[in-house]
């Protein structure tokens, strides 16, 4: 069974308990609920990983190439969380695996702080979504979804 990569970064296990009025009450264990029904209604399977550590994204992200490479992963789902708007080394290795990710955000970062409004992931994501809640790991899971069937 194909499968995807859904990766969050730094404070992201926080969902659910961390400023409730901005990111909502749901945590990252219903995130995860959430993406394997989704993807489970497409028949792909799903591995998660959250870190606050940039190397072990890093390290994720490579580790899946070869995955990519031989057709068993179809990408990435990542939310980088504040890593987003600081690593370069996270966009390298994302521009130098080739594996496709979207990038996610819970909140519509261009209406929120100056410095959220620029990612160093954007030009190297196959696509972003932000803004839709948690909503939007689903709606990202289905858009690489259907990139992957459409290449």
């Amino acid at each position: 069974m194909k499968k995807i990569l859904v990766l969050n970064g730094p404070n992201l296990n926080l969902l659910g308990t961390r400023e409730p009025a901005v990111y909502g009450v749901v945590t990252l264990a219903d995130v995860e609920a959430l993406c394997r029904a989704a993807a489970k209604a497409h028949g792909v399977d799903t591995e998660f990983l959250q870190s606050n550590h940039e190397g072990v994204l890093v390290d994720a992200i490579q580790a899946a190439a070869p995955a990519h490479r031989k057709g068993e992963l179809l990408g990435i789902v990542f939310n980088a969380g504040a890593y987003t708007h600081t690593s370069v080394a996270i966009a390298d290795a994302i521009r130098g695996t080739g594996v496709p990710v979207i990038e996610v955000h819970v909140t519509n970062v261009h209406a929120r702080e100056a410095f959220r409004h620029h990612s160093y992931l954007s030009p190297v994501a196959a696509g972003i979504v932000v803004g839709f809640g948690v909503d939007g790991y689903v709606l990202a899971l289905e858009g690489l979804i259907r990139k992957s069937r459409s290449t």
